[in-house]
């Protein structure tokens, strides 16, 4: 049970975590937000933009704000999958006799930057698979335990395509958002010069540690969702199927496949940190809405309809929520996430503003009402 107190806890820790991080990285609150969100709820996060916008930066400036150790792996088309797990050596003791020793590869770390990922070979892609998702590394035989918390943050190029190797629906699927690092505005552009002109190195000081970030999940696991809102969340990633019972027209129109199972989990356990860093106790149709972006844009597969007319996954998103939206009555206007967690030194249990749900019961006489008028 989540108590005024651990919610108020919560948020004051996640307003140290980004006054932190706001001091090595300036702007992109998106992209601050979205992986804080995801490192609080246990997933793994992919970045795509430009080089030199920030990426690496965000990352090691995450280590030092949450004072875990960071592992940075170059991928490139010769790199193999002992560089990346580790592997058994031979070693000699004092009696010169031989014994296998395993040697730990940078994956044993809490925060990876797997800086881009699309330059390796499938093969060493699937390297990551087992530790990001099952948060072990198995070689020849032997399974090891990774440290908690875990979290991969990879980066790929969108624009320069030569020599790399697409990564597979499976791999994709592993990630919990994927988020598109823009590049900064102009006066974000000024403050960056004049940042970096003092010191290029990160200054943030820590502000949570391994074992308190790990407390905020549990705090943020515990937070209720309605069932109507759930049902919302689950339809929204069952209309992205153009085959299934909830299929949306545009699905239909432009989506080969759809989101997996894993996208529920991501939307519905992204959307328990949101509410607590918008310092509600419970999720609302909002916090779905607002993730369903990072959360799904990767894990659909346009057909050649969209690719054709060049439809974004994104614009894709944005008309099957609005299709969603007229059906259920919801407002699903485009929000762009990315704001300061609430503060809650000052608010009362009683003052917390709940999210408006409605049962099944009333959303069936609201839409024979809107057919009685028709």
């Amino acid at each position: 049970m989540v108590t005024e107190k651990d919610v108020t806890k919560f948020s004051e820790q996640c307003k140290k975590i980004f006054a932190q991080v706001e001091r090595d990285v300036i702007g992109q609150k998106e992209v601050v937000q979205g992986t804080i969100i995801a490192m609080i709820a246990g997933g793994n996060v992919l970045l795509e933009g430009v080089p030199g916008v920030g990426k690496t930066r965000l990352v090691r400036s995450l280590g030092r704000v949450f004072n875990l150790p960071f592992s940075r792996i170059q991928f490139t088309p010769d790199l193999m999958p002992a560089d990346v797990t580790g592997t058994n050596i031979v070693v000699k003791d004092a009696k010169g006799n031989s014994d296998f020793q395993f040697q730990p590869g940078p994956v044993f770390s809490n925060i990876i930057l797997a800086d881009e990922i699309n330059r390796a070979t499938p093969k060493t892609q699937s390297a990551l698979l087992e530790a990001m998702q099952e948060h072990t590394v198995t070689v020849m035989g032997v399974s090891r335990k990774l440290n908690e918390p875990f979290f991969v943050l990879a980066t790929q190029n969108p624009i320069e395509q030569d020599g790399t190797y697409p990564l597979p629906e499976a791999q994709m699927d592993r990630f919990m958002f994927k988020l598109i690092v823009k590049n900064p505005s102009l006066d974000e552009l000024m403050d960056i010069v004049n940042m970096t002109q003092k010191t290029m190195a990160e200054v943030a000081d820590a502000a949570c540690t391994g074992e308190e970030l790990l407390r905020m999940r549990v705090t943020a696991n515990a937070i209720p969702v309605a069932e109507p809102v759930m049902r919302y969340a689950m339809t929204l990633c069952s209309a992205t199927h153009p085959d299934s019972e909830c299929a949306s027209e545009t699905a239909k129109k432009y989506v080969r496949l759809g989101a997996s199972p894993r996208a529920g989990q991501a939307l519905i356990s992204a959307a328990k940190v949101k509410a607590l860093l918008q310092g509600r106790f419970n999720v609302a149709y909002s916090d779905v809405n607002e993730l369903a972006y990072p959360v799904l844009r990767h894990r659909m597969k346009l057909n050649f309809e969209a690719i054709a007319e060049r439809v974004s996954p994104d614009k894709i998103i944005e008309m099957i929520l609005a299709e969603l939206g007229k059906k259920h009555g919801i407002s699903t206007s485009k929000i762009e996430f990315g704001g300061e967690p609430a503060d809650l030194s000052a608010v009362g249990a009683e003052d917390v503003v709940e999210p408006e749900t409605e049962t099944t019961e009333e959303s069936d006489k609201k839409s024979k009402r809107r057919k009685a008028k028709k």
